[in-house]
């Protein structure tokens, strides 16, 4: 059995300087059940990562889907090595590859006139509020999915302690492929809502000509419409999500896979809006730190150079018909789904046969740690999977659901855990 003893050892040193012992509520023991997880990776390279206590695991978290490529791409790393070695990392003026990013963005992304860079997915998707207030000079902002951490979105859900009831009360939330949720809110503030800001796909893909209706509605209600592509972009096609569903929004908000895995995000969209940055305060030192958009630079000149968003579509759907397929064969489809885009699939968990959704998933991940597999619920997927990756991941499932629903019949899950059942931390999708 593999031990985790060097990894919680290490969470009790960091928890004395660090609340939760972690930067990221996603990568913290809120989200790996005590005892039976690893808490901190030593190295990656791949699609492989190595814990503190030596133990191996293929990677389907892929750092909360940042990682495209795949850990330590040749393409990036060369790239970023030489721009340290010969040029530097941040300066008093700007330095040419500001522009020449922003030029690739603007020519792989429908939406995008003009870019500004920032660190954060939540960064450029404040970034995109703001605009759309000054565009309208409106206040209040519809959102549907995850948007960061930024007061404007986490007072909206209920993690909002700390966040001023002024604020909170200027966002409301519709619900995904329900126009008529969306429509409710233009009725109840009429000529008050700024925009939208929406992830144009999660779990669930949009009803036929669902997107198009809410560029529509926010267009015929005086709104502007941002899709917060911090995920699907560069994921879903080289132009995001809107390339892929033909529907352009306003605004656009990109991170995570833009750099695979450096720390820088952008915002990008029509020009006419994109000015107004000339008077909308949106500046911070780093916003052009060189190694991030040297590699930024390689990945999308990679992304336009080989099969990449070919290759995470054909493994996706060798992973969804695998999973499906498994799960049909164990008579649990009343517990797990499988669904979502072949890049960025989600394994869903229902309250079932008398175990709540999160004893039933504590009970995956011990079992799936055990067998070298590192999933959060989500499989993002790089370019440095391969088929046996992938064959290995639906293998673990078609050991361990098995084992999850014999221990539902038998009303035994609790006492098959090794450990106590997460708890929720908020709903966001």
């Amino acid at each position: 059995m593999r031990s985790f003893e060097r990894s919680q050892l290490f969470l009790a040193r960091a928890e004395q300087v660090i609340p939760l012992g972690s930067q990221t509520f996603s990568k913290s023991r809120t989200q790996y059940p005590w005892g039976v997880s690893p808490y901190f990776v030593q190295r990656a390279q791949g699609t492989r990562v190595w814990d503190l206590d030596g133990n191996e695991y293929i990677d389907f978290v892929n750092s909360l889907a940042s990682v495209t490529l795949g850990y330590q791409d040749e393409d990036v790393t060369r790239a970023v090595a030489e721009q340290l070695q010969h040029s530097g990392v941040i300066f008093s003026l700007p330095h040419p590859l500001e522009c020449e990013v922003a030029e690739l963005i603007c020519e792989m992304v429908p939406c995008a006139e003009m870019v500004r860079f920032g660190k954060n997915g939540s960064d450029a998707t404040a970034a995109a509020v703001r605009l759309m207030r000054a565009h309208t000079a409106r206040d209040h902002v519809a959102v549907c999915g995850y948007h960061g951490w930024q007061d404007w979105y986490i007072g909206s859900t209920a993690r909002n302690r700390g966040v001023p009831q002024a604020t909170r009360e200027l966002t409301h939330a519709f619900a995904y492929n329900d126009l008529g949720s969306l429509q409710a809110l233009f009725e109840r503030y009429p000529g008050q809502i700024a925009g939208i800001v929406m992830e144009p796909m999660g779990a669930t893909e949009p009803q036929p000509g669902f997107l198009q209706a809410v560029k529509d509605l926010a267009h015929r209600e005086g709104a502007l419409l941002t899709f917060d592509e911090t995920i699907t972009g560069f994921r879903f096609a080289n132009g995001g999500a809107q390339a892929w569903f033909g529907v352009t929004p306003d605004l656009a908000s990109f991170g995570k896979g833009l750099a695979n895995g450096y720390p820088v995000s952008a915002i990008a969209g029509r020009r006419d809006v994109m000015k107004l940055m000339e008077e909308v305060f949106f500046s911070f030192t780093f916003g052009g730190e060189a190694l991030s958009l040297a590699a930024a630079k390689a990945t999308l000149q990679k992304l336009q150079r080989e099969p990449v968003i070919d290759t995470l579509m054909r493994r996706g759907e060798r992973l969804l018909a695998g999973t499906r397929a498994v799960i049909e064969q164990a008579g649990l489809s009343d517990v797990f789904a499988i669904g979502g885009h072949p890049a960025w699939t989600f394994l869903t968990i229902r309250d079932a046969r008398g175990a709540s959704a999160f004893e039933i998933k504590t009970l995956l991940m011990q079992e799936q740690h055990q067998r070298g597999i590192l999933c959060l619920g989500t499989h993002n997927l790089s370019y440095a999977h391969t088929d046996a990756d992938i064959d290995a991941l639906v293998a673990m499932y078609a050991d361990v659901l098995p084992l999850i629903g014999r221990a539902l019949d038998a009303g035994t899950l609790r006492q098959q855990l090794r450990c106590e059942p997460l708890v929720p931390l908020f709903k966001v999708r």
